[in-house]
């Protein structure tokens, strides 16, 4: 189980960690080159780069789960992650209309397998934690 949940939030924080820096360092190159961001103008650029920081947050907390993967760590990690990553899936869904049907699909599978790798990361390290009461485990110990 702890490969599959430290497999998960290294995905999450690679995820994460582009897109952070990529919106926060270049905010102009991201709004032109990530897939289907120019469906939704118009480009501002403190929009871009508030995403870029607090996405950039929402990395340094998948990092320090990974590095250190205990429960305390991983569960408040993947949910501050998916905070962010449901509603997001949700919104996409709901505003495809500008979107072709490559993108539309690209958007909506992307989306929902992100969201969904951040809430299985919830629920098997919070599983975890009740199966293996008592017993030192690195991913579902709070020590």
């Amino acid at each position: 189980m702890t490969i599959l949940i430290r497999l998960a939030l290294a995905v999450l924080f690679l995820d994460e960690l582009v897109v952070g820096f990529w919106n926060q360092a270049f905010p102009r190159s991201f709004y032109d080159h990530f897939p289907t961001v120019d469906l939704m103008p118009p480009f501002s650029e403190h929009y871009a780069r508030d995403f870029g920081g607090a996405t950039l947050g929402v990395a340094l907390l998948l990092g320090i789960a990974l590095v250190v993967p205990r429960r305390a760590y991983v569960v408040p990690a993947a949910l501050a992650f998916s905070v962010f990553a449901v509603p997001h899936f949700v919104f996409h869904v709901e505003h495809l209309e500008n979107a072709t049907t490559g993108q539309a699909v690209f958007l909506t599978t992307a989306n929902a397998a992100v969201a969904l790798l951040g809430l299985l990361t919830v629920v098997l390290a919070g599983a975890g934690g009740r199966r293996d009461a008592g017993r030192r485990h690195p991913v579902t110990s709070g020590r």
